[in-house]
């Protein structure tokens, strides 16, 4: 009786060490869905900045869309109420854009193509255009597209970039 339970727990052993370290090669291991630094872009690069930004917006994260913006942004739209361009500071916008994070279901943002790119390695002044799409509820989705324009700025080429001045576009 000895020797049969010695056999079974044996092939139990080997078996279960066996199950343990099999692999499917045609099944790759899946990124940690918690790990954004896997997913975001270089901010060092001018490319990483949209690519931030646009993570920013799908998964609605402040904390990322905050660190695209320098202490002294600005953003700049135009009220067509009163017919005069407004601003606001980096507090406002983070707190205007964490409310809209709140109050939609889904955002999908593509950055198109670049209608002007001006500046050198540490300043540049971009145009670029896109599509934002905001979904409310499934019978309440805008499409906007519009042309943002960018002042990035970084004080050293290690530095990442942060956009000091964003003047909204969409509607001229």
């Amino acid at each position: 009786m000895t020797k049969k339970i010695y056999i079974s727990l044996t092939f139990l052993t080997l078996a279960t060490i066996f199950i343990v370290s099999c692999s499917n090669p045609f099944a790759p291991k899946l990124t940690d869905p918690l790990d954004a630094s896997a997913i975001l872009g270089d901010q060092t690069t001018v490319e990483g900045v949209y690519e931030n930004f646009r993570y920013s917006y799908i998964f609605k994260d402040t904390s990322v869309y905050g660190r695209l913006l320098a202490d002294d942004f600005n953003f700049v739209y135009h009220n067509y109420d009163r017919d005069l361009p407004m601003s606001w500071s980096r507090d406002e916008d983070v707190k205007s854009t964490y409310g809209l994070f709140q109050a939609t279901s889904k955002m999908d943002l593509n950055w198109n193509e670049f209608a002007s790119v001006i500046g050198d390695s540490l300043l540049k002044d971009l145009t670029r255009s896109f599509t934002l799409t905001i979904t409310f509820s499934p019978s309440d989705i805008v499409k906007v597209q519009g042309t943002a324009n960018f002042r990035l700025q970084r004080t050293s080429t290690q530095e990442v970039w942060k956009i000091r001045r964003w003047i909204d576009e969409s509607n001229y």
